[in-house]
């Protein structure tokens, strides 16, 4: 009978049973009573009360119950510290056994259980076994000292684990040193101070490059994700590194792989662009990538995601593969919308009529989802190569003749895009769009139609008819349909003036007055003050002359997509995304492709080069964010006071003293008197900063100066001092003064590991010498690079000043609110999606006493704090808050505060991944709200 019987049991009070078979002098009883306790901490039942009693049972020379009792052991020793330290002996015992099993066995159990007292105990028995005579040993031993790297860093640094871990990187076991390189790799990702102990170097890669051949497929993966780390001297030895490797494309594993296509990927940018070497491997990549699609279809996918980004990089490996990312009819949708992506990237003059054949069958498939990307695809390949946009405009009115509602909506959205990068070319099939006005039923087919109507108003006899017809239903219309219906018809109002004045006008009165949407709302009152103020101008603003829309709109920005290229076969290349955006708390070492030969930096490097002399910028499309910068450099007030003084002087003196246009002054004695100010002239914003607060960033909370180091304990250097956030950075102010008898000089300043990795962005800047009695102040620039260590509490900062007289440490806390970053808004949906996907037993709750504030109040205070309020609403007479917050080291944290109206005791709920930061958030949350 199989061991599953065990896991069958349903009886209740079987603990004490346990536990009397637990103590039996028969070894066979012993061990199946283990078994049972393993079974039924497997299902999920607590068998912690028999701790002591399993313990007991590791005095065996039985393999099978020790392995057993360990694997007891690695679950329940967190919980029961103690007695688990009685255990230590037999680990240190087990680690001299005869039995090589055993003795790995014993190392890797003790590198397992994460509890301190025990690790203390394991340095010995570990720098034995990483020396052993049996390499099953060792390779284990190598995988220990990563996890107790984990547990306790500085100890493995201390003693001198790194080196050993070095040494095993020229063991003469193959296993060995692919376990070597996968704890050196592990440790690397999460230690800066481990960078120079295990930097590779040229040695070391040939020691990895011979045990390659002899280890196991995932020992081959992790040495080639080390190599892929190591950056070559010269191109000669990137040429002859890639010719070790070239032999693994031939793997019938994937990940090995895919490993070496990174290598090989990496190293082709340090060769020379026009060798022969890069012509040779770039032929070399292509069979093994092609083979890969013929695996299972999550393996498929995986190489597919890979293989979009290699495609990207180098779209020459696989350009004459067309035919094999056709898609089957079997292939899952996810396997066929990603071969679909990939065929427009390798589409060309060459392949297109094979290209649109094999499309226009897709769009007549089943799968809606496909057939609409299909029809997507059309048009991108109509873009992509202007030689066949027309056939492909044919294909796409084949499609529209089908009537199919999909379809037809999908057409007309690409068709929209296709004018905007061919203009006055295809505008004769207008026509038959206009057939279809009455299919379309989503947003964005609605939107593209009325978009052409209104782009192309004078071609079309009945445009103003057809609008109309929009415009009776337009507050249940989509906002993305609203917007673009109010500028297609003030487009035809400029167009054709004399019979749509009254079309205009409703439209006008409809987004203005009876919209509650911003967007819609403030586009409206522009138009509305453009056409009255000066209709010539508005023609010259909206009907201008559109910029033609680029080929790939979805091209991954040369960045990132060099980041993800290093990081080819991981979880990053499918995801598409680099690893700090989907791992959380743990900040990852940005990665970049290495310099080409020409030394030239890939995008991205160039910032930390010389500074080169100005060169004249191409003219682009401005940004979103560059628009909101013009629009807030706008001087919205008038003239500034010396503007207004040039006038006056220029002014005759008969003429009356005329009030500014822009700044009419309706209260008789002008705005800043009526707040109490001087008479002086207006600020830029009119006078109306003093109602909001004379600059935004005197409203971020910064707490009152306290004294960090006294005079008694630095030797009569009194150092007072606080954190503040401005312009996005963090300062720490400090205020140094000298209460000994001499002068001070030479003063500098270090920051000890933090929970947060703060450190100096820049050197100590201050008065020297610093006279006796003299205080001197300084804002020092603080960046989040530096290393990171968990502190207790999470806010701690302990840092060094030096000077003349000596070296003194203090300890401060840093308040929470200034790691609070700006860009911790979030959308609606996404603020809705997460609160959901974070367990409630991460949500913590507190009140908040004595807040003199209301609503309103309370929600700006906090977002000048860059506490985002996502949503308001009120509940059975509450006012309830829900806002979010991010910190400098990715973690997001969800809010809600509940408010009752004329109560000063707010309730404050809080939901993180990370709960240890709560606390802290709490605290920045009552400091702001009290400030």
């Amino acid at each position: 009978m199989t061991d599953s019987k065990y896991f069958t049991t349903t009886k209740k009070g079987e603990i004490f049973e346990l536990k009397a078979e637990l103590n039996s002098d028969k070894k066979e009883k012993k061990k199946e009573a283990v078994k049972k306790v393993i079974a039924s901490m497997t299902v999920g039942k607590d068998v912690s009360a028999l701790f002591a009693d399993v313990v007991n049972c590791m005095q065996t020379d039985n393999l099978e119950l020790k392995k057993l009792v360990y694997l007891y052991l690695m679950n329940y020793a967190k919980t029961q510290p103690d007695v688990a330290i009685i255990s230590v002996n037999t680990f240190v015992r087990d680690c001299e056994d005869p039995n090589p099993l055993i003795r790995a066995l014993a190392v890797r159990t003790m590198g397992c259980i994460r509890v301190d007292k025990i690790t203390e105990y394991l340095c010995e028995p570990l720098r034995k076994c990483l020396k052993d005579e049996d390499p099953y040993v060792r390779k284990t031993a190598a995988v220990c000292v990563a996890k107790l790297h984990d547990i306790n860093a500085q100890l493995v640094e201390d003693q001198g684990f790194l080196d050993a871990l070095k040494d095993l990187l020229s063991d003469s076991n193959p296993m060995v040193v692919a376990n070597a390189v996968a704890a050196i790799s592990e440790i690397l990702e999460t230690s800066d101070t481990a960078q120079s102990s295990l930097e590779m170097n040229s040695n070391t890669i040939n020691k990895l490059l011979t045990a390659l051949n002899e280890c196991t497929e995932w020992g081959q993966v992790f040495i080639l994700d080390s190599i892929s780390n190591y950056n070559p001297k010269d191109d000669k030895e990137a040429q002859s590194i890639c010719e070790r490797v070239t032999p693994r494309l031939a793997h019938a594993n994937a990940a090995v792989v895919l490993s070496a296509v990174k290598v090989i990927m990496k190293y082709m940018e340090i060769l020379d662009i026009n060798s022969d070497t890069v012509t040779m491997l770039v032929k070399k990549l292509s069979p093994p990538l092609v083979t890969l699609l013929s695996a299972e279809p999550e393996i498929q996918y995986v190489a597919l995601r890979n293989i979009n980004l290699i495609v990207q990089k180098r779209p020459d490996i696989l350009k004459t593969e067309m035919k094999v990312f056709f898609v089957k009819y079997n292939d899952p949708i996810y396997v066929k919308l990603e071969k679909l992506d990939i065929m427009i990237r390798l589409t060309n003059q060459g392949n297109i009529a094979q290209v649109l054949a094999e499309l226009k069958e897709y769009a007549a498939e089943v799968d809606v989802d496909f057939v609409r990307k299909s029809v997507r695809a059309i048009g991108r390949c109509a873009i992509k190569v202007e030689q066949a946009a027309e056939r492909c405009v044919g294909t796409l009115l084949d499609l529209i003749q089908t009537k199919v509602n999909y379809v037809v909506q999908e057409a007309i959205v690409v068709i929209k895009d296709i004018f905007r990068k061919y203009p006055n070319k295809y505008e004769s099939i207008i026509a038959t769009l206009c057939e279809n006005l009455d299919t379309l039923d989503e947003p964005e087919a609605r939107a593209s139609m009325i978009w052409i109507i209104g782009e192309y108003a004078e071609r079309i006899d009945n445009a103003d008819e057809l609008l109309e017809s929009f415009l009776e239903g337009f507050q249940d219309e989509n906002t993305q349909v609203q917007l673009q219906l109010l500028t297609a018809i003030v487009k035809l109002f400029l167009k054709r003036p004399t019979d749509t004045q009254e079309l205009v006008q409703q439209v006008l009165s409809l987004a203005t007055q009876d919209s509650d949407n911003p967007d819609l709302r403030d586009r409206g009152y522009i138009y509305w003050r453009l056409l009255s103020t000066d209709p010539a101008a508005a023609k010259e603003v909206v009907l201008a002359e559109k910029p033609l829309i680029s080929e790939e709109t979805d091209l991954i920005e040369p960045t990132l997509l060099d980041e993800l290229i290093c990081h080819i076969a991981s979880l990053a290349s499918v995801y598409h995304k680099p690893p700090n955006a989907f791992v959380e708390g743990r900040g990852t070492l940005r990665r970049s492709l290495p310099r080409n030969q020409s030394g030239e930096a890939p995008l991205g490097e160039t910032a930390a080069a010389a500074p080169a002399a100005p060169v004249q910028q191409p003219t682009v499309i401005p940004g979103v964010d560059s628009l909101i910068g013009d629009l807030l450099d706008m001087d919205l007030g008038g003239p500034t006071p010396y503007q207004q003084q040039q006038m006056m002087n220029q002014m005759p003196p008969s003429a009356p003293a005329a009030q500014p246009q822009g700044a009419i002054d309706l209260l008789g004695e002008g705005l800043d008197n009526l707040l109490g100010g001087g008479g002086g002239g207006l600020d830029s914003l009119g006078g109306l900063s003093d109602i909001f607060g004379s600059v935004s960033q005197s409203s971020f909370y910064t707490p009152p100066q306290e004294v960090w180091l006294a005079a008694n304990k630095g030797k009569g250097l009194e150092l007072t001092g606080t954190y503040a956030r401005r312009n996005k950075q963090i300062f720490m102010e400090l205020t140094f003064t000298n209460k000994a008898m001499q002068p001070m000089m030479g003063f500098a300043i270090q920051f000890n590991k933090n929970s947060f990795g703060l450190q100096p962005a820049s050197p100590l800047q201050i008065q020297s010498p610093l006279p006796p009695n003299q205080s001197a102040s300084v804002s020092l620039p603080l960046n989040t690079q530096g290393q990171v260590q968990k502190m207790d509490p999470l806010t701690t900062i302990q840092v060094a000043v030096k000077n003349n007289i000596g070296v003194f440490y203090y300890s401060c806390q840093v308040p929470m609110h200034v790691l609070f970053v700006e860009e911790g808004e979030m959308d609606k949906k996404d603020f809705l999606a997460s609160w959901k996907e974070i367990p409630a037993q991460n949500e913590v709750q507190s009140t908040i006493n004595n807040v003199q504030h209301n609503a309103d109040t309370v929600s700006q205070k906090l977002r000048n704090n860059n506490v985002f309020t996502i949503a308001k609403r009120n509940v059975e007479g509450q006012d309830m808050l829900y806002q979010s917050l991010s910190l400098t080291n990715g973690i997001r944290v969800l809010a809600e505060l509940k408010i009752q109206p004329g109560m000063s005791n707010f309730t404050l709920s809080l939901k993180s991944r990370v709960q240890d930061i709560c606390p802290a958030i709490q605290q920045a949350f009552d400091g702001i709200l009290h400030n």
